[in-house]
């Protein structure tokens, strides 16, 4: 891994630094439908890689510009920006179109007759949705910390960050690469694709031209484009080189495919493998896909799934770790208190030891030091 002059060693007194300094800010070379699997498996990489999740979520409010700078003096390998768009098509970072509980859209009285119930993929959801804003509006809100109970101490920055763009996620990005001269990573994930093109508000151009704007669309990119649905990554795999990552949960279906009844777990078998490949270059399960938990819920056996990735070329990174014990495996909980701290380097080693390329995590030092340490 390339050596970061400006990453400190000591998560706790960085972290109480930067409660004081952090403020507001303003596949393989063949694509396309015929890409076949890899003529031989890929391994391991040599350093299995740190995805900060939401940025440094487990310190900030997610999707702030403060969480992913967080994470990247924390050492995170890559930051993560789930998209949504705006009512004018401008994509902005935040993990749901709705955004009741992640910004104060609920204190501003111009707005609250935008408080609507929508149908997204088939699930009734009543709150405010981006697509009903222009990014100029949306610039007047501030996120939230979306877990106040589990991570009180982060509702100290309650108020002080507005949501970002994705090029404004990007531009950060390229500060800190120059800073640290070395280069970040970038995990975005299109949330909702069939819904926002059933409103047209289509995600995969936008990111595309965001991308190209920033140089960061060729396959050695250090970029990984995400997706829960299928037909979207098809899409983008016609519409740029970077390497796509096809996400899978450990129940349901992809709903672009709900009428073909296609689920997670025929995407993860051996045969649903082989076809995400022609696709896409990386598969994103949930860990229990990987690690499953017994009926006590702790960590059992391994599943194939990441011998049955490497074998076709497929790399895995799973998510989300997170260091809270209601978070963890029954084997890793210290104590009874479900939000106090558990053994999570435990988690990830056990994580690592399947072969996985990758994780995604709340907490970015917990993660690089566990990894380190998984490292020797």
């Amino acid at each position: 891994m390339t050596s970061r002059t400006l990453r400190l060693a000591a998560p706790a007194a960085v972290l109480a630094t930067l409660a004081l300094t952090v403020t507001t800010l303003p596949a393989d070379a063949a694509e396309g439908p015929d890409r076949q699997p890899a003529a031989r498996a890929v391994q391991q990489l040599d350093v299995p890689l740190v995805f900060a999740h939401r940025g440094a979520s487990g310190y900030r409010p997610e999707h702030t510009l403060a969480a992913y700078e967080l994470a990247i003096r924390l050492g995170a390998d890559y930051v993560e920006p789930d998209l949504v768009s705006t009512k004018d098509g401008v994509l902005v970072a935040r993990h749901e179109n709705e955004i009741g509980g992640t910004t104060d859209v609920a204190d501003h009285p111009e707005f609250a007759a935008r408080r609507t119930t929508k149908s997204i993929d088939g699930v009734q959801v009543t709150g405010w949705f981006t697509e009903d804003f222009t990014l100029r509006e949306l610039k007047t809100l501030r996120a939230k910390e979306r877990l106040p109970l589990v991570r009180p101490g982060n509702t100290r920055y309650d108020g002080r960050f507005p949501i970002p763009t994705l090029a404004e996620v990007l531009r950060l990005v390229r500060k800190w690469e120059k800073k640290l001269h070395t280069t970040i990573g970038v995990a975005p994930e299109t949330k909702h694709p069939t819904y926002f093109d059933s409103i047209g508000l289509s995600l995969e151009e936008p990111l595309v031209d965001t991308l190209e704007q920033f140089g960061k669309d060729t396959r050695k990119s250090k970029v990984v484009i995400q997706s829960f649905e299928v037909s979207n990554l098809k899409d983008l795999d016609h519409l740029i080189d970077v390497p796509l990552s096809q996400l899978t949960e450990a129940t349901g279906g992809p709903f672009d495919l709900r009428g073909q009844g296609t689920t997670y777990a025929q995407i993860v078998s051996a045969d649903g493998l082989r076809k995400v490949r022609r696709y896409a270059d990386w598969v994103g399960p949930e860990k229990s896909q990987v690690l499953p938990r017994d009926a006590a819920g702790a960590t059992s056996r391994p599943t194939r799934l990441v011998r049955d990735a490497h074998r076709i070329g497929l790399r895995v990174v799973v998510y989300t770790v997170r260091d809270e014990n209601q978070f963890l495996p029954t084997n890793f909980r210290r104590g009874t208190d479900p939000d106090a701290k558990g053994d999570v380097r435990g988690e990830i080693e056990s994580l690592l030891d399947t072969g996985i390329d990758g994780f995604f995590a709340d907490y970015t030092d917990s993660g690089v030091d566990a990894r380190d340490a998984w490292l020797g």
